[in-house]
């Protein structure tokens, strides 16, 4: 039974990595190995080189699964879509900062519309900038790699936005979800989770040579020990 540094820990495997022929039956073999939600990349080839899937998609994903979905909007102009991707079933909406001319007023649309608020920072984009409107988020997501494609390989100065945002979220109570998206593995999940990280976007760690409850049981371990060397620190 995970301890009470570790209870609240969760598994979000991306579906970008899943193999889109069996794909319903990749996430039910997903939530049975513990993944609490899943997160759905949508690209749009313009804020990042690469296109993926769409509201269409998330129905789909949404008729196989209850557990939340996680929309993580790599596009321009995340407004135009906020509306299309809540009614296909996005519990969070995750937009990025980069993309937002007013990414306070696009966190109270995403309120608004009943979903949660979640805002996303490329590797060179510093957590502060996040600060003054935190009241505004449910969730920061720290990118460890460079956004738009899967397979990449963890960045290591994104524990140091980890501990940032952690750090931010603390000071406004803890409401604030602590994501990291990228490269996550056992080994820096682990990393991750000592740096104070909440939610873990798992990708091919996940999904790889199709052991997904295997993987994801792996992942859980690494996760629960970084979280228990958090809670041990002075």
């Amino acid at each position: 039974m995970p301890s009470s540094a570790s209870r609240n820990l969760r598994l979000a495997p991306s579906l970008l990595s899943a193999d889109f022929a069996d794909l319903g039956n990749a996430i039910r073999r997903a939530e049975e190995g513990g993944a609490a939600g899943f997160h759905l990349d949508v690209m749009d080839g313009h804020f990042v080189p690469n296109l993926s899937f769409g509201p269409a998609l998330v129905s789909a994903v949404r008729r196989v699964t209850r557990r939340p979905l996680d929309i993580h909007l790599m596009v321009e102009h995340p407004e135009r879509f906020l509306e299309a991707f809540r009614r296909a079933g996005g519990d969070r909406l995750t937009f990025h900062l980069e993309a937002a001319s007013d990414p306070v007023a696009v966190a109270r649309s995403i309120r608004a519309l009943g979903a949660e608020a979640g805002v996303a920072l490329r590797p060179e984009t510093p957590v502060a900038r996040a600060g003054p409107w935190l009241s505004e988020l449910d969730a920061i997501l720290v990118m460890t790699v460079n956004p738009g494609f899967s397979g990449q390989t963890f960045l290591p100065g994104g524990l140091d936005k980890i501990s940032e945002a952690r750090a931010l979220s603390d000071r406004a109570g803890g409401r604030v979800d602590i994501g990291v998206d990228g490269g996550v593995t056992s080994e820096t999940g682990r990393w991750a989770a000592r740096s104070g990280a909440t939610f873990f976007v798992c990708g091919n760690a996940a999904f790889d040579g199709g052991q997904i409850e295997a993987n994801l049981n792996r992942l859980r371990a690494a996760i629960d020990q970084g979280a228990e060397e958090r809670h041990a620190l002075p």
